[in-house]
């Protein structure tokens, strides 16, 4: 099952909310860098998974760099400087869950709730009476 524009944007948001979490305690523990790391490196997987054009029109140019911190992290982990996450956490972050958070808002809610109840096998629709006249 394929997951639409709304349930991917969710993942990536609950990553970067974490990962905020994370960077409330002391960014110079290298615990504390790891688990920024991976919580970063997460939600940008989880955006990798909208379609190109919405990735455009969410990130514009960003994605390609966003995308470049996603392979340092995932690729050359011991390469990655600290600084540079202490530096994203602060200054792109914050831009990135508002850019989220703003596409979730324009998606119509009906449309969220009857896409998670259609995924969880689940509908509103009574649908037809049967032979008693009820449904």
């Amino acid at each position: 099952m394929s997951r639409n524009t709304a349930e991917i944007l969710r993942d990536a948001l609950a990553h970067f909310q974490i990962l905020q979490g994370h960077a409330e305690e002391d960014l110079d523990e290298q615990l504390v860098i790891d688990a920024v790391c991976m919580r970063l490196s997460a939600g940008i997987e989880a955006l990798a998974a909208l379609e190109a054009t919405t990735r455009e029109e969410i990130f514009g140019g960003m994605w390609p760099l966003m995308w470049g911190m996603r392979n340092r992290i995932g690729h050359g982990y011991l390469l990655v400087d600290a600084v540079i996450i202490r530096q994203t956490v602060t200054l792109d972050v914050p831009s990135i869950i508002s850019q989220i958070s703003r596409r979730l808002d324009t998606i119509h809610p009906a449309t969220i709730s009857e896409r998670q109840d259609t995924a969880a096998g689940t509908t509103h629709d009574d649908g037809p009476p049967n032979d008693a006249g009820t449904s």
